[in-house]
């Protein structure tokens, strides 16, 4: 699976059905090469849009419960914003 098919899946947090964005980004290991997490957008503010500021919440792949063919569940326990 390629870095722009992930980028077209949501993202949504099994525990509140949230629906935390699309992947914008993947973390690797520099050692190995594998992947450690991926990236989603986080909150913003109208200023960091104009400004073309991007936030991101990195989420640790061990976290990641599935990947389907829409949509990639995770299983975050507290609130991310």
């Amino acid at each position: 699976m390629s870095l722009s098919e992930l980028r077209c899946k949501d993202v949504v947090n099994v525990p509140d059905g949230r629906v935390l964005g699309k992947v914008m980004d993947l973390e690797f290991c520099p050692q190995d090469g594998r992947v450690q997490a991926i990236v989603v957008p986080g909150a913003f503010s109208a200023l960091q849009l104009l400004r073309g500021e991007r936030n991101g919440v990195v989420i640790p792949w061990e976290l990641i419960e599935r990947i389907g063919d829409d949509v990639i569940l995770v299983c975050l326990k507290e609130q991310r914003d």
